[in-house]
């Protein structure tokens, strides 16, 4: 079964694996044939998580192996958003130090949200996986990432805190249910979060280009629709986590190779920050209404 995923659907391993997963194929290079998806080897609780004695397996994707490649992405995120949070600096003193501290951020917001959009489009599309551009893309989203969260927490302190907080959560519960639930991921259900997750894209681009003609959607905003929005937008991302969860386990199980590993990591990665944003103008949201 192909993919409809467009981060996934341009690698052909991990088309193999759509559809080796599901019944008893050779995987091209493996050598041996892989069981069905119905097989207890692919239950996530059965994973490989390397050789023994802790080493990662170099040559074939891992569970551990995606965990680290995703750590890593995530933690260069985190350094450039902190970074970036640092250099806006402080929005109190003068009205002067105040608008440029406002104008810094804007900034940065701006250049890190489009940088990272490009490298999405070519991350997602790229036949081969580049580790540097998965990491161009994590440092860009940091950028981004922390000059947005810097303006919410001065608008709301500590709201940047309990959507990180809530990020992760999400995540440990998503897996908990993908594994304990034992969910299956069909090809309309493919589908269908592809096609509304290209369309929310859309519709905030739309929003975006709509805004400099002075047309305010109130998709973004601080009102019901916003919230609506947001609230649509974080559902979107726990099931766009579900679709990542099913791309690895397919992926191990057919054993891809491991930089395979960067690919199932950009997933991921862009999965968690889809929930954080969405989390974080919910949560302000909220906040707000106090």
């Amino acid at each position: 079964m192909k993919s409809n995923n467009p981060v996934f659907n341009r690698s052909e391993e991990f088309s193999r694996a759509s559809s080796n997963a599901y019944g008893n194929q050779t995987y091209a290079g493996g050598g041996a044939a892989y069981p069905g998806y119905g097989d207890t080897s692919s239950d996530p609780s059965t994973w490989g998580t390397g050789t023994p004695g802790g080493q990662v397996d170099q040559g074939r994707m891992t569970i551990d192996s995606v965990i680290q490649k995703t750590a890593i992405s995530v933690a260069l995120i985190f350094v450039t958003a902190t970074i970036t949070w640092w250099w806006i600096g402080d929005f109190s003193g003068t009205d002067t130090e105040v608008n440029a501290a406002a104008s810094r951020a804007l900034m940065l917001a701006g250049l890190g949200a489009g940088a990272a959009f490009l490298l999405s489009l070519v991350n997602s599309f790229k036949r081969v996986i580049s580790p540097a551009l998965v990491l161009a893309f994590a440092a860009a989203e940091g950028v981004a990432l922390g000059a947005v969260s810097k303006v919410f927490e001065t608008q709301f302190e500590g709201v940047v805190t309990s959507a990180v907080i809530g990020t992760f959560g999400a995540l440990a519960g998503t897996l908990a249910a993908y594994k304990f639930l034992n969910i299956k991921v069909g090809d309309k259900f493919r589908r269908g979060v592809v096609a509304a997750m290209f369309g929310m894209v859309g519709l905030g681009l739309l929003s975006l280009v709509l805004s400099f003609f002075g047309v305010n959607t109130g998709l973004y905003g601080m009102g019901g629709l916003g919230f609506v929005f947001a609230l649509a937008g974080l559902v979107l991302g726990v099931l766009m986590l579900i679709l990542d969860f099913d791309f690895v386990e397919n992926g191990v199980a057919a054993g891809l190779p491991e930089r395979e590993s960067w690919r199932a990591a950009f997933g991921l990665t862009v999965s968690l920050v889809w929930i954080y944003t969405n989390l974080l103008r919910i949560l302000a949201i909220l906040r707000g209404g106090d």
